[in-house]
């Protein structure tokens, strides 16, 4: 039924429909299903690859069980008038997907931990009581994000250290992104160099010209949306 939790058949309905390569949304018409239902459900279990249809159906029942404590007496996880089902959902599916873009699962934790909290910055010990991690676990994360530019540390009134994100972190590691594949051209290049004329030679000549081309067109697009951006917002704060 549409807006109850999806049936095990549903499941494998919609396991078949990844198999035959239908879109999320021709799936949800066949199971008269909002499309966001069929994509969280997905993302959240593996990915349109690795979906399986009865370990999607144990992991759910699994969640069920683990949540069901914490509605019986009440304590909720977040206010604000929030779902805080609907909260723990969309975290677990926006962490998927980063783990589907190559970021490693603690990493992804956090940065998705840190990319909901209202005030865009939690300490390492809010991190630990959030995620129910070990310390170790969150530091090493921390210092991944960091190198990679996703994150910012900076210090409080109380001289804590805070792991912060906004959208200058996010056009910050898109450069760093953007001046990786530029190094990856000069590389290749200089490849072209020591090999000589030859296929090896035309084939890195290629990837050099392929990299500068994307390197410089999302540093452009990167710079221009980040102005359109700030000039947007600068009004809405006067306001």
């Amino acid at each position: 039924m549409p807006g109850g939790r999806l049936s095990q058949q549903e499941r494998q309905q919609i396991a078949l429909g990844l198999a035959d390569g239908l879109a999320y949304a021709e799936i949800a018409r066949r199971l008269d299903r909002p499309t966001s239902t069929i994509t969280r459900e997905v993302m959240r279990n593996g990915g349109p690859t690795a979906y399986r249809a009865d370990l999607a159906h144990r992991a759910t029942e699994r969640r069920a069980r683990r949540r069901t404590p914490s509605r019986v007496q009440g304590t909720p996880v977040r206010g604000g008038g929030r779902d805080d089902e609907a909260v723990r959902e969309y975290e677990e599916a926006f962490t998927t997907l980063l783990m589907h873009q190559g970021l490693p699962k603690m990493m992804s934790r956090v940065l998705t931990c840190l990319f909901v909290a209202d005030e865009g910055s939690l300490t390492a010990s809010e991190l630990v009581q959030r995620l129910q991690v070990s310390p170790a676990s969150v530091s090493k994360a921390i210092a991944f994000l960091e190198e990679q530019g996703l994150i910012r540390r900076e210090r409080d009134e109380r001289r804590r250290e805070r792991y912060s994100v906004d959208n200058d972190v996010w056009y910050q590691s898109t450069i760093a992104s953007a001046r990786g594949m530029a190094q990856m051209a000069e590389t290749a290049r200089q490849g072209v160099g020591v090999l000589g004329p030859g296929p090896a030679a035309a084939r890195l000549e290629n990837i050099a010209r392929f990299s500068d081309f994307i390197s410089e067109s999302i540093m452009r697009a990167a710079t221009q949306v980040r102005e359109i951006l700030h000039t947007t917002a600068a009004p809405a704060r006067e306001q």
